[in-house]
């Protein structure tokens, strides 16, 4: 009995996970496809005032009041353009919704344990703490990034500030 386990968490193993691929600037990012709920192209977004410049604003997504994050202001990305390509991934995180802002999303990668490699440690200039671990698909290496992580809970619960305050005020 104890063998069919060990062969299904193989086989559960060897299937994978599958990621959101997008890019920011000339990199590729991966975050967990459950996290995902919808992608649209970037619309205006209503700016709320004394917020940090990456988060955008919110917007109106059929009822729910979501604030728009983003990314590549996140990562103090140079040139930053908005155009047809720009979208906003919009996730599900914490029981939260909340989309981020991104140049481009490319396709949908499954990728089994051993094509994840640890993230490599840096100095403590540059925080690291938000990477699940380096992707490595053929001649392709993408950054897995721990969203929730990433949106820790300090700007979390500024988003959730940004949301009432943007309820009470329609």
């Amino acid at each position: 009995m104890m063998s069919i386990v060990s062969d299904n968490q193989m086989a559960v193993e060897n299937l994978g996970q599958e990621y959101l691929i997008f890019a920011l600037g000339q990199e590729e990012y991966g975050i967990e496809i459950l996290k995902v709920q919808e992608i649209r192209g970037y619309d205006r977004v209503t700016r709320i005032a004394n917020t940090p410049d990456f988060i955008k604003g919110v917007t109106n997504l059929r009822g729910i009041i979501v604030p728009i994050v983003d990314l590549r202001v996140k990562f103090a990305q140079e040139n930053i353009r908005y155009d047809n390509n720009t979208v906003v991934i919009v996730l599900n995180v914490n029981q939260r919704v909340v989309g981020i802002v991104v140049d481009g999303v490319s396709d949908v990668l499954s990728l089994t344990s051993e094509q994840i490699k640890p993230a490599p440690e840096f100095s403590v200039t540059l925080s690291t703490e938000y990477l699940m671990g380096l992707g490595a698909v053929d001649e392709r290496m993408i950054i897995l990034v721990d969203i929730e992580k990433l949106l820790n809970s300090e700007e979390m619960e500024l988003m959730d500030k940004i949301h009432s305050d943007a309820a009470h005020a329609l």
